[in-house]
């Protein structure tokens, strides 16, 4: 057994099984692969990696499944099912490109079918059949992936799972913020397989007493998404990032492919070989952008300007639009409008103190709780529309809105 000091969980025990893993090419990867993209740049201590994340994602699934098994929950379970999960909990961000998940917002191949690749075949495939089972490659991308008929699929891609729970922990730790006090013990004590009322299939479920301790993930992953991950100068950086990379991609510098293998600085460095800009200069020398316009999403009709998230070759066409009409350059003018509509969603069975299993969705339980419509009105309170320009470039308001109701 190696131990692995931690700064969030002290010690983290790793099994060879895990370590054989942890060794190969492509998980060693993720130690150059910023867990907050560009945060960095906002926030000093945010340089900590991809792969402690999954180092304690992993820490927390064996905690979790040591506390099932003690409560008999595992009994009738396949024999190596807990070594699949443990495998995904551990894997679960190896197909993650350079600066974490703006590379998304462009289009790019979303990183869990990126690592369907990287596990089920090459190093990771045969680590994985050597020690778990000739089929447990595909096992464990289909838990990743959210495709497994596992009771146990929710402990790593659900609306409660447990990557969620380390990273907002680790995230605000490393960021030096207040924001992400969450009952971990509590939620970790109110896991539990039920019997899912809607597929009758068993599943991850909470008891009704870990509520609270929901409520606490639930407005750690506001207040994270509010100051952090879309703080102004973050969305402003991730925003020149993603322009310079799909410039490059458009003139043929990188393909994207290629995107997937690169570290953080090693793609950076990279475009600076094949696609040299004032953008890359900028991140480099932290000259971002500055707000030229700025809205939430409640200020705005439902679904205007929704395009901005969804529509890239838009996108560049009105930037490039813009910048002409103010007479600089192309990627001096930028949008930002970022979408995520389960960012603070919630679906999960839970247990009633009587026994009785009722399943927390989109409409809540009416008189009882309403964490789901909480939950929507946060995220919209969190959205910002904005427009970021080059120092001393001026973009009318009223030209935005135009832009935004057409």
């Amino acid at each position: 057994m190696t131990i692995v000091r931690d700064p969030l969980w002290n010690n983290i025990p790793l099994d060879a099984d895990a370590m054989r893993l942890i060794d190969t090419a492509v998980f060693q990867r993720l130690r150059y692969v910023r867990q907050l993209g560009l945060a960095f740049l906002v926030y000093p201590g945010a340089t900590h990696s991809r792969f402690e994340h999954a180092l304690g994602t992993h820490h927390l699934t064996g905690r979790t499944l040591a506390l099932l098994r003690e409560r008999g929950e595992l009994a009738r379970l396949p024999e190596d099912e807990c070594a699949v999960v443990l495998a995904a909990a551990l894997l679960h961000d190896v197909g993650h490109y350079p600066f974490s998940h703006a590379l998304e917002e462009i289009g790019a191949l979303h990183h869990e079918a990126v690592a369907r690749t990287l596990i089920t075949g090459g190093e990771l495939a045969a680590v994985l059949a050597s020690t778990i089972g000739a089929n447990a490659a595909m096992r464990v991308h289909a838990i990743i992936a959210g495709e497994s008929a596992s009771p146990l699929q929710g402990l790593i891609s659900g609306s409660l799972d447990l990557d969620k729970i380390e990273y907002l922990k680790r995230d605000a730790l490393m960021c030096g913020v207040p924001y992400g006090e969450i009952d971990v013990e509590r939620l970790l004590h109110s896991l539990t397989i039920v019997e899912d009322p809607k597929s009758g299939a068993p599943a991850i479920g909470i008891v009704e007493k870990g509520l609270a301790a929901l409520e606490s993930l639930l407005f750690a992953k506001y207040q994270m998404y509010r100051n952090v991950y879309w703080h102004h100068a973050v969305r402003s950086a991730t925003a020149m990032y993603k322009r310079l990379v799909d410039d490059a991609l458009r003139s043929g510098a990188i393909e994207e492919h290629e995107l997937a293998g690169f570290t953080d600085e090693g793609l950076l460095h990279r475009l600076d070989e094949r696609a040299p800009s004032a953008l890359l200069d900028g991140l480099r020398n932290r000259h971002l952008h500055k707000r030229a316009f700025e809205c939430s999403s409640t200020e705005l009709d439902a679904g205007q300007g929704d395009w901005i998230a969804n529509d890239r070759a838009r996108v560049i066409e009105v930037e490039d639009a813009l910048a002409s009409e103010l007479g600089v350059e192309p990627g001096a003018v930028l949008l930002d409008y970022p979408e995520k509509p389960r960012m603070l969603g919630l679906d999960l069975p839970v247990r009633m103190r009587g026994g009785e299993v009722k399943r927390l969705g989109a409409k809540g339980w009416p008189a009882a709780i309403n964490l789901p419509l909480l939950s929507q009105e946060l995220y919209e309170s969190t959205r910002v529309m904005r427009v970021f320009a080059t120092e001393g470039t001026r973009v009318p308001r009223a030209r935005v809105m135009e832009l935004l109701a057409n």
